[in-house]
């Protein structure tokens, strides 16, 4: 399942930057929510929107993106 929140500045999450962002500013963050749920967002924009996916989501997005499907 994928949400998404207005504001990922009000999750009560710790972020982390994707290994795979660049020098450039161009970053993916990362935020675990729970034990169910993962927020990403963009890190340039902090008080942004975040999707927040459930684990099995997040598993479907990521082989996604490294079979270039994405």
């Amino acid at each position: 399942m994928i949400h998404s929140i207005p504001d990922a500045s009000t999750l009560a999450v710790t972020w982390w930057k994707s290994s795979r962002s660049g020098a450039q500013s161009d970053c993916v963050e990362c935020g675990i929510v729970d034990e169910h749920a993962v927020a990403i967002r963009d890190s340039k924009v902090a008080t942004g929107p975040a999707l927040l996916l459930d684990r099995s989501a997040l598993r479907s997005f990521v082989n996604g993106v490294k079979s270039g499907a994405l």
